[in-house]
């Protein structure tokens, strides 16, 4: 087992984000990287500020949505990478870039991409029996099946589930949520052939006017590097989103219509 510096508990004053690291003994939280380069990391939460008057939501500890506060963003300006290395061809739609791999193939789009952080966090919190997904068929496939249940396996195993299922067995896994009541870690999905699905990585609030914003996670077709969304209504390219939006949601490259927010059982 290797020792690591966690990701940092956020906590808040009324001048600034407060965090706290702290050295523990487990899993890597983010196991496709080594704990050194963990520990030199910029995060989502330390790389994207709250909007002025805003602050950060309190989240429970070791908790889904205090992991996507702490996923690992490539350094700032880089572009997004397809599946074979090169640029995707729209480099105006990105806040970040999630340092984490997109593999090979053209498989990790834009369902597999949300499966796999999901995946991921229940494999780093020591719940890999809770680790399963529908494909397309209707039919669940457990990561707990197979022989091994090591990290090795587990992403040979996504691999898999990237192939067979997709927006169209995702959105059928997942309940609907309403908006008014948008957590982290909820998905804007539209399932189909295709569809599209964008993950909810990060709120804030005023605490003054109580008016909240998300951010969002997406990878898209072709496959390719998971990255923070713009907001397209926004100026000067921010990436927050308001709460209280009307009609559908209207992201980079797909707008979801009203009724697509849905939540993990």
């Amino acid at each position: 087992m290797t020792l690591f510096t966690r990701p940092c508990r956020l906590t808040f004053t009324a001048a600034a984000l407060v965090c706290v690291a702290a050295a523990t003994t487990a899993a890597a939280p983010y196991a496709w990287r080594s704990g050194a380069t963990i520990a030199n990391a910029r995060t989502l939460a330390q790389r994207i500020a709250p909007p002025p008057g805003f602050q950060r939501e309190s989240v429970p500890p070791d908790s889904w949505a205090e992991w996507l506060r702490g996923l690992p963003l490539k350094p700032a300006n880089v572009p997004v990478l397809l599946y074979t290395g090169v640029p995707k061809w729209r480099q105006d739609v990105h806040a970040g870039v999630i340092d984490i791999d997109v593999g090979k193939r053209d498989l990790q789009q834009c369902a597999d991409a949300i499966m796999r952080l999901r995946g991921e966090w229940l494999f780093a919190s020591g719940r890999k029996r809770e680790i399963g997904f529908n494909y397309t068929d209707g039919k669940r496939r457990r990561f707990s099946s197979r022989r091994k249940l090591d990290y090795a396996s587990f992403k040979k195993y996504m691999t898999l589930v990237f192939a067979y299922a997709g927006t169209y067995s995702l959105e059928r896994e997942l309940t609907k949520a309403q908006r008014n009541n948008i957590q982290i870690g909820d998905v804007f999905i539209k399932g189909g052939f295709p569809g599209h699905a964008v993950l909810v990585a990060d709120m804030v609030a005023n605490p003054t006017t109580g008016e909240k914003r998300f951010l969002l996670i997406q990878s898209f077709m072709p496959a390719q590097e998971m990255h923070v969304l713009k907001n397209p209504a926004a100026p000067g390219g921010s990436p927050w989103y308001p709460a209280a939006f009307t009609g559908g949601l209207v992201t980079p490259e797909w707008t979801f219509p009203e009724g697509a927010l849905h939540r993990w059982p």
